[in-house]
């Protein structure tokens, strides 16, 4: 796998703009780019697209959007990139911030106008870092629900999908110009597909141990709640063209998926006052500050676990995401009748537990300040019977990758682009900075769906202007 010189190809078809990878990016890119009257062609990996899009929670922050103003709710632009930079404690690229929050109202409402996405404005919650409610979902908050409206709109719109085309190599000529791609079939044939524009938009190296060691060990021995495929194509092939890469240590990390279920619990179960504990009985974090960060707490607990303690006000709102659903069916989530219940499940000290139970119900009355400085007077005290399960912190997907331009053009290491590559989604570099810590819930769907879009229209703009030369 790798650069293969572009003079060396014979290709068996060539299509304008070629994308590598079926997920929301690659999805919004294609329809993008065919509205564009450019003719499209996503290769994708797998036998049946699946990818992280279809493992996430399926949630897509926007603001000014058509349903938030129906919804009664004030957003801005200014608002979202505020945030976004406010999570990434100001390490994160500023102005591209800036820019995707300002197209972000614009994406969603053309993909609810134009493909029919089944959008609604989550006002029911708000998630660590948002200071609106800025989250658009699916009806069941699930990735694969979302994934297959996306592949149903790209189906409509006559764009063909090459599954089990797994992108081996790249032709590229010295100056960088792709002129197409080889694809390897399982059965080991190869196919040589030429392009006018490439598009990456195959995620990020989650599932690469080497790479990982390389720029985040300190998660390389977490749980994996990615998809296996993710294997760090993009970066590769761009650092062999010379790419600039950003932010390579930087991830989403999620605090709270059972073990040994793998299935992650709706954060909501901590927005609304749950809480965690370790096998001392005894909380290490202000679990609040965000999913992403909490991952690492977790994984510095003794076995690398930890308990989630919450009740059935809060279950009442996670059970809103596809997620808890399947946690809860499939006997993750205990109900204990009493604090000594939940301490004989854990394996703590009782006294330990019931001094915890204690500090945390005198937080939310305002009577005593978190030691951890997390705010719970926004919630009541957890009722008994409790809800708990066993949890795990787990890697999702890195955020560090291919530097990008505002339309999605991967730049070289000197700032200049390269003629006719673009990269989305997980390929490119986020907006959380340096680490885990900077990761505003939803960014990576919202930089998929928003740099696809921008990729699909320049890339689209780009082949057209060199057949009308």
């Amino acid at each position: 796998m790798g650069i293969l010189p572009g003079d060396a190809a014979h290709f068996d078809v060539t299509v304008p703009v070629v994308i590598i990878g079926a997920g929301a990016c690659g999805c919004t890119a294609a329809l993008a780019a065919h509205e564009r009257g450019a003719e499209v062609m996503i290769l994708e990996r797998d036998d049946k697209p699946r990818g992280n899009t279809s493992l996430s929670g399926g949630q897509i922050p926007a603001a000014g959007t058509k349903l938030q103003k129906a919804a009664g709710v004030e957003d801005t632009a200014e608002i979202l990139a505020d945030d976004l930079i406010r999570k990434a404690h100001g390490e994160n690229d500023a102005d591209m911030s800036r820019h995707i929050a300002k197209g972000s109202a614009k994406t969603i409402d053309w993909l609810i106008d134009n493909h029919n996405m089944p959008l609604s404005c989550i006002t029911d919650f708000i998630y660590p870092g948002h200071s609106r409610p800025h989250m658009h979902a699916s009806p069941s908050r699930f990735g694969a629900e979302l994934l297959s409206v996306f592949l149903e709109a790209v189906a409509n719109a006559g764009i063909d999908i090459a599954t089990s085309a797994h992108v081996t190599g790249l032709y590229a000529d010295d100056d960088g110009r792709i002129r197409g791609v080889r694809i390897t079939r399982p059965d080991g044939k190869t196919e040589v597909v030429g392009c006018g524009a490439l598009i990456l938009a195959c995620n990020g190296y989650g599932g690469n141990k080497e790479m990982l060691r390389k720029y985040i060990p300190e998660i390389v021995d977490a749980h994996y709640h990615g998809h296996e495929g993710n294997k760090g194509d993009a970066v590769k092939w761009g650092v062999a063209l010379g790419a600039s890469v950003k932010d390579m240590g930087s991830f989403q990390g999620h605090g709270a998926v059972t073990t040994p279920h793998n299935i992650h619990l709706g954060w909501p179960a901590i927005t609304e006052g749950g809480y965690q504990v370790n096998t001392e009985g005894r909380r290490f974090s202000n679990e609040n500050a965000g999913y992403s960060e909490q991952a690492l707490n977790v994984v510095r607990q003794t076995g690398h676990v930890a308990w989630t303690i919450f009740d059935e006000r809060c279950q009442v709102i996670a059970l809103q995401m596809h997620s808890h659903v399947e946690a809860t069916e499939n006997g993750a989530i205990k109900t204990c009748a009493s604090v000594n219940a939940v301490a004989q499940m854990i394996g703590c000290p009782a006294d330990a537990l019931a001094r915890t139970v204690r500090e945390v119900e005198d937080a939310a009355r305002g009577n005593r300040d978190d030691a951890f400085g997390r705010d719970f007077t926004g919630h009541p005290p957890l009722e008994p019977p409790y809800k708990v399960a066993k949890i795990q912190g787990a890697l999702f997907h890195t955020q560090g990758g291919l530097e990008v331009d505002k339309t999605a053009r991967v730049l070289r290491e000197d700032g200049t682009p390269f003629p006719n590559l673009f990269a989305g989604g997980g390929a490119a570099r986020g907006l959380s900075g340096p680490a885990d810590w900077g990761y505003l819930s939803g960014s990576g769907l919202l930089m998929a769906i928003n740099l696809g879009r921008l990729a699909g229209e320049a890339a689209a703009e780009l082949v057209k202007a060199k057949v009308s030369v």
